[in-house]
């Protein structure tokens, strides 16, 4: 009999539906739990939540991840990925910031705290430039920044908005990529699939249009994604690798709730058997 296992998610999408077909196969006892229909009750007993061997967080919502997922930690209830991991890999600084701890090769990246400082920081940098959101995916919100015209509207948009997050501006080199980027998938100790995302435009993520292509993987690849997945805190995580002009791999962001149904088509690979069975791993050895 397998342990019962809970998956956190608001929306079923196309992964989704994968990974409950994955469960039925194997004969899961598995459990939907919409994150819309919890609370937290800091007095109370966990609301039976305990009673999961493990739950795989897929919720849309960063704050719904990360404030589920301390709980349930606290709980003593392992969740893929683990809260540290939600919380760094939300946080595009901190998920830089642990890349670089641990040695891995990243883009150039620095955080300014006033629109002036961001511009100084821009120009020292030479232009072009990435402007990123600290949070979200899909692409949103980044702005390629060629010229300093650009520069001192993109900010002066951004103070005028106001609120927390415009105040911080997360600044990284261009990497003038060849029309593709590296996106891989890692469950644990193992890589599952490595595609090439390519696009025109310089944005390559498939949520955006990006064609998702096979990707041969070599043993950079593969260490690099590791060693990069690592460096969050391991789990099952989404890996992006950028090539630049002298061939040189650089690790550009590490998401904790990939889609992967393009990558599916793609490959070979049985992107949602091995996330369930990296889950029941985790299960396993929790009791």
């Amino acid at each position: 009999m397998t342990p019962k296992i809970g998956m956190l998610c608001s929306r079923v999408r196309v992964e989704e539906k994968m990974i409950l077909a994955a469960l039925r196969e194997r004969g899961v006892d598995y459990e939907r739990l919409d994150p819309r229909k919890l609370t937290l009750d800091l007095h109370g007993d966990g609301d039976g939540l305990d009673e999961y061997a493990a739950v795989l967080v897929r919720c849309l919502s960063h704050s719904r991840a990360y404030y589920v997922t301390r709980w349930l930690n606290d709980l003593g209830v392992p969740t893929v990925s683990p809260h540290p991991v939600v919380a760094t890999c939300g946080d595009k600084m901190l998920t830089s910031a642990a890349l670089q701890a641990a040695g891995l090769p990243t883009p150039r990246t620095v955080m300014a705290f006033s629109p002036e400082t961001a511009l100084d920081v821009i120009e020292d940098m030479g232009y072009p430039v990435v402007l990123k959101p600290l949070y979200g995916s899909w692409g949103r919100l980044l702005a390629r920044v060629n010229d300093r015209d650009a520069a001192e509207a993109i900010l002066e948009h951004k103070a005028t908005l106001g609120g927390y997050l415009h105040g911080l501006t997360y600044v990284q080199e261009y990497v003038d990529k060849p029309g593709r980027d590296i996106r891989t998938l890692v469950a644990g100790d193992d890589m599952v699939y490595a595609i090439y995302r390519r696009s025109e435009h310089w944005i390559t993520n498939t949520a955006r249009g990006g064609e998702a292509l096979p990707c041969p993987p070599n043993p950079e690849i593969t260490s690099l994604s590791l060693a990069a997945a690592q460096a969050v805190g391991g789990g099952v995580v989404a890996v992006d690798l950028l090539e630049t002009a002298d061939g040189q791999l650089l690790v550009n962001k590490v998401n904790h709730t990939p889609e992967f149904h393009r990558a599916a088509q793609a490959t070979d690979a049985d992107v949602a058997g091995r996330i369930v069975e990296h889950v029941l791993k985790i299960a396993k050895e929790a009791t």
